[in-house]
């Protein structure tokens, strides 16, 4: 029986190297895990502000355009806040304006590019005074 005695004495005394090898593999996938989801959170919420921010300049450029301003017939190019952009009229779709209207409907297309890359195409439309009779 002391033989017994002196074995369990070695299994209380601490972790085999077998078992740290498994622990330290466990808590390396553990926080790998965590890492990768730290990463894909912050591209993820980069992602979504240079969206935000593309739109609120899209939003900026055809505000100020689209109210009062004579688009020459090859449009209008310019830079705001290191956005580049262009704005493109054409005639709204297939439809004849009502003869007595004095407004003519226009298709209005702005596309954004930010200094990333990232484009956007805003279309919407725009009622212009019809000019002479």
């Amino acid at each position: 029986m002391p033989g017994e005695m002196r074995s369990d004495q070695r299994r209380q005394r601490g972790f085999t190297m077998i078992e740290v090898v498994v622990a330290l593999a466990v808590v390396t996938i553990v926080l790998a895990s965590i890492a990768s989801l730290f990463g894909s959170v912050s591209n993820g919420a980069r992602t979504i502000e240079q969206r935000i921010t593309l739109i609120e300049t899209a939003r900026l450029i055809a505000s100020g355009l689209l109210h009062g301003v004579d688009i020459p017939g090859d449009g209008l190019a310019g830079e705001t806040l290191g956005h580049r952009w262009q704005v493109r009229l054409s005639p709204f779709g297939e439809v004849d304006p009502v003869p007595e209207s004095p407004w003519t409907p226009q298709n209005v297309v702005v596309r954004i590019r930010s200094p990333s890359g990232a484009t956007l195409d805003l279309e919407t439309v725009r009622l212009q005074k019809r000019v002479g009779p």
